[in-house]
């Protein structure tokens, strides 16, 4: 039996109806989108199609849909194209202490070119406070940049209150939307957003594809120079195949996502069940209502989740801290939410997909809590 595979916050497997919408254009369809000729009519067509695919998902106009090489371009392009293009309104970037390094990496970048970050602290649930996002607003402040979901923990961001504060006072909104979609409803105008990120391979498309909206009227400043693809947005060759694979992914999530939903949490929350058991010293991060239907962060009291993973190769997950001999590396995210250290330490994310069975999160328990309970037992015989 393979390893039960838990941890689709990492990455999904390309769903089979989108490979097949793919094949196509990797055996037959190769013209050039910018070609006027039949070979490029053809493969501009499904360009075409797949923004309006990704487009009909999160309510917005296929113009403001821009194709990028995945969720880091993405929230790049974001960044360095609004602090770029208005650097007569301001240079400060205002983001939250839980961001991925797609979005800290860049404005840590974007300080050694003269602007500053200030990031807001979320409380023990890892959620941002709307009034801390106020308050940190200067005459300065170009761009509040606040993910829609935490990769880590699942907690849901109050994004329509913050686009409420960001339009009172004249400041671009951009969200980090790669973990939402595909797992919530994702609209741009209930947002209120301005910019928002999709990464393709969080929801069964290719990796190396991913979308930026840009509301309409909304400048960036060019991060990629070359020839006029992308509406003049992003120059380069537009990637056809991985282009259709996540317009078709797009599509399914439109026409299934309540199906997706069900499932989803049906199978975290046998695993959440599952895993704290009155014999189980355990705690969940995260938000207890408002958190992805499909991810669980939980601490097992006294162990390493480094060492549980690498014991148990039946399941694939991720850990939120790595043990070393003289000391624990904990996540930014944890760190941030003041996860006590001896339940950060022994983290562990377990995240469903839409095809997850009761067989595999029955499995997975099993071998966790085995584990989990064996280290339990052989620390409270040592403290006697």
């Amino acid at each position: 039996m393979n390893p039960v595979y838990l941890d689709y916050n990492a990455t999904t497997p390309i769903d089979p109806v989108v490979s097949e919408a793919m094949l196509p254009f990797i055996t037959q369809h190769f013209g050039n989108p910018s070609s006027g000729h039949t070979y490029g009519v053809t493969t501009n067509l499904a360009v075409e199609n797949a923004r309006s695919q990704v487009a009909d998902l999160i309510g917005c106009n296929s113009s403001e849909i821009v194709f990028t090489s995945g969720g880091t371009e993405a929230n790049n392009y974001a960044i360095k194209g609004i602090t770029g293009a208005y650097k007569s309104k301001g240079s400060h970037i205002i983001t939250s202490g839980i961001e991925h390094p797609a979005i800290t990496e860049v404005c840590k970048y974007m300080q050694t070119k003269g602007c500053t970050t200030t990031y807001v602290p979320v409380d023990q649930y890892g959620r941002v406070d709307p009034n801390k996002v106020e308050e940190a607003i200067t005459d300065d402040t170009v761009l509040i940049t606040i993910m829609h979901a935490n990769n880590e923990v699942g907690t849901i961001q109050p994004i329509q209150e913050i686009s409420k504060i960001s339009r009172r006072h004249g400041i671009f909104l951009h969200s980090d939307c790669a973990q939402s979609i595909g797992k919530i409803p994702v609209e741009v105008d209930e947002l209120g957003v301005d910019l928002l990120s999709i990464a393709g391979h969080k929801l069964y498309a290719p990796k190396g594809v991913g979308a930026l909206y840009v509301r309409s009227g909304v400048q960036l400043e060019k991060i990629m120079h070359g020839a006029n693809h992308e509406s003049g947005l992003r120059a380069g060759t537009e990637n056809v195949i991985l282009i259709v694979g996540l317009g078709e992914a797009c599509r399914l999530i439109r026409d299934h996502l309540s199906e997706y939903i069900d499932n989803m949490q049906t199978m975290r929350d046998l695993l959440e069940v599952g895993l704290t058991g009155d014999n189980i010293d355990s705690r969940i991060n995260g938000h207890p209502i408002l958190r992805l239907p499909n991810t669980l962060s939980i601490g097992f009291k006294g162990v390493a989740a480094d060492q549980l993973l690498l014991d148990l190769d039946s399941v694939a997950s991720s850990a939120g801290a790595a043990c070393h001999t003289d000391n624990v590396e904990i996540s930014q995210v944890l760190e941030a939410m003041k996860v006590p250290l001896e339940y950060a330490a022994g983290t562990i994310r377990l995240s469903v997909g839409r095809y997850t069975t009761q067989q595999e999160v029955s499995h997975a328990v099993k071998e966790i809590t085995d584990w989990v309970l064996n280290k339990q037992s052989m620390q409270i015989e040592g403290a006697y």
